[in-house]
């Protein structure tokens, strides 16, 4: 099992663990094997393309109202172009079934398949956990298609023109919007309602904002983006397995308390 940290104060972490975790579990690999010609060529010729067209023009922009700062803000906007395209037209290529896998495959990897078989079925032999992973017995979403957050993210894309403080505020908003679609899956294998995703969202809310906040800031690197977003879903399962041991550890403190109680009226 792994070392359980507090899930919510230690939500920036996740996407963070994520990459070592990937790199570390040799299982995880054809998938993103499997996706990475598309994913590095699609990548570079859309980065290539907002800078050769795109970067100098909004940097003579932005240079109106921020001075030598233009230059980076330039950079920073350019490249929340890029990733926004590039993950849009990635899900042409059927990605959320990969970032699907990845997912579960992490969760079978830590101790829970129970909370897989829920969803999809897992075969008790294979070479490796994600070929244990059999077809889904539901529809099975990493991360919905969101048009709101989309029209969200162009809509916040300007306060990169701000000063000093509007590149941070742009990554920050755009986080707290994105965070808890990283969690979809999650809450699909619990089968919680749409007021109870709410609710759970409502109660961690700062937890999802920085793990949306820095998932989005790997995100930004090109041409990774996608390699990033496959590696996020792999520490969006690890807090997911955190919340679960957590979980575990207060339903038994609860069940010790109950046995107490009764030892307690016998005497």
């Amino acid at each position: 099992m792994t070392r359980s940290l507090d899930p919510n104060r230690a939500a920036w972490l996740y996407p963070l663990r994520g990459l070592y975790y990937f790199a570390s579990h040799r299982f995880l690999w054809p998938l993103f094997k499997a996706r990475l010609i598309p994913i590095v060529l699609l990548s570079a010729f859309i980065y290539v393309l907002l800078f050769l067209f795109a970067y100098l023009p909004q940097v003579a922009f932005l240079s109106i109202f921020q001075g030598r700062g233009a230059w980076f803000n330039g950079a920073v906007l350019v490249l929340g172009e890029g990733a926004a395209i590039v993950a849009a037209l990635f899900e042409a290529f059927f990605v959320d079934e990969t970032l699907v896998d990845i997912f579960d495959a992490v969760l079978v990897n830590e101790g829970y398949g129970e909370l897989v078989t829920t969803s999809r079925v897992l075969y008790p032999q294979g070479d490796d956990v994600v070929k244990r992973l059999g077809k889904p017995i539901h529809s099975a979403v990493y991360a919905p298609f969101s048009l709101r957050q989309i029209v969200e993210f162009v809509v916040l894309l300007p306060l990169n023109f701000i000063p000093v403080a509007g590149t941070p505020m742009f990554l920050l908003l755009t986080g707290y919007r994105a965070g808890p679609f990283h969690h979809w899956r999650y809450f699909q294998l619990l089968d919680l309602s749409k007021q109870q995703r709410k609710e759970r969202i409502r109660r961690r809310q700062h937890g999802p904002s920085r793990f949306g906040t820095v998932a989005l800031i790997l995100q930004l690197v090109p041409p990774f983006s996608m390699f990033f977003l496959m590696s996020t879903a792999v520490g969006s399962a690890l807090w997911a397995v955190d919340l679960e041991n957590k979980r575990d550890l207060i339903g038994r403190a609860r069940a010790e308390e109950v046995d107490e109680y009764h030892d307690g009226d016998a005497i």
